[in-house]
């Protein structure tokens, strides 16, 4: 799983949970298996199937009364980042003060700093940018505590994003660059290519979007098709397409929105699909097709409402 090859990885689990149901296994057993098979399934952008399946792991660990809380807080951990998929942020809250709560008990730092980690990513999708660097300050500390640098880069591409969020460009360009070196050496591919993906991000923003075209191409490169990493590729897709915009390259930026909005189409996430739609609405307003955009601009804020009725 953690190479990527997430389907190979649910075949070996799911011969994993066929032995686990003999008699020898105890609930934690059973419930590690399905705990890891949600955690392949989030990567196969599956959410509502790995919520059922981290919900079963939890019931199972909880009834077994074995010790077993470090499974319980990764359990938690991972179904908070499935609700934050789906934009339930009170629920992801909730299930991260659980995952807190037992990661301190057990005094596992490296624990602490993924929850923590993972706090920050709901307060930035929440708009509370300030809390969200303090939660990644703090995750970053633990993380170079337990000198894990491959997880301090990742954290560095976080932080970097919230600089930018509070209007600071220049600090948000270092950190991200940062981000890439240190992920380059201690992380994956697919972590660097997050990184500067992000540096495309805040390229376009500011305006340059030469260097945003460029970096968006690379990250691509460096994500390949990989299937767990399709957000990832999506957003690069989606940064390489507006900054051909700005060019003026606007068939060259159709095929990017193309590409990005069937990426998104994958993932459990309206609201990646609903900013492929903003994206192609851009485009057709650049080409005058003002009907078109609107239909593109109405079917994306309908998609995101709240309600219905």
């Amino acid at each position: 799983m953690r190479t990527g090859e997430v389907k190979p990885a649910i075949e070996l689990l799911n011969r994993a949970r066929t032995l686990a149901e003999d008699a020898m296994f105890s609930d934690v057993d059973r419930a590690d298996v399905l705990f890891r098979l949600g955690a392949c399934r989030v990567e196969l952008s599956s959410i509502q199937t790995a919520i059922g399946l981290f919900n079963e792991a939890l019931t199972l660990a909880e009834r077994s009364e074995l010790p077993c809380d470090r499974l319980r807080a990764e359990i938690l951990r991972l179904r908070s980042r499935c609700y934050r998929r789906q934009r339930d942020y009170e629920a992801a809250r909730e299930d991260l003060e659980r995952a807190l709560e037992l990661s301190e008990a057990l005094d596992d730092p490296r624990a602490v700093a993924r929850v923590y980690f993972h706090a920050s990513l709901v307060a930035e999708r929440q708009g509370q940018w300030i809390l969200a660097r303090k939660y990644a300050e703090q995750a970053k500390a633990q993380f170079e505590e337990v000198a894990d640098r491959a997880t301090v880069g990742k954290v560095l591409n976080n932080l970097g994003g919230i600089s930018f969020l509070l209007g600071k460009p220049e600090e948000a360009i270092e950190q991200l660059n940062e981000s890439f070196k240190v992920l380059l050496e201690y992380g994956s591919e697919a972590d660097a290519a997050r990184a500067v993906s992000s540096l495309a991000q805040v390229h376009l923003r500011t305006g340059q979007v030469e260097p945003a075209e460029e970096q968006a191409r690379q990250a691509l490169k460096l994500l390949g098709d990989r299937v767990d990493v399709i957000d990832e590729i999506g957003n690069a897709q989606l940064v390489l397409g507006r900054s051909l915009l700005e060019q003026g390259r606007l068939d060259e930026a159709e095929e990017a929105f193309e590409a990005a909005e069937r990426n998104f189409d994958q993932l459990s996430s309206i609201s990646h699909r609903a900013s492929a739609w903003v994206a192609k609405g851009d485009l057709a307003t650049r080409r005058g097709q003002d009907q078109v955009a609107a239909q593109l601009y109405r079917r994306a804020a309908e998609a995101l409402q709240d309600f219905r009725f």
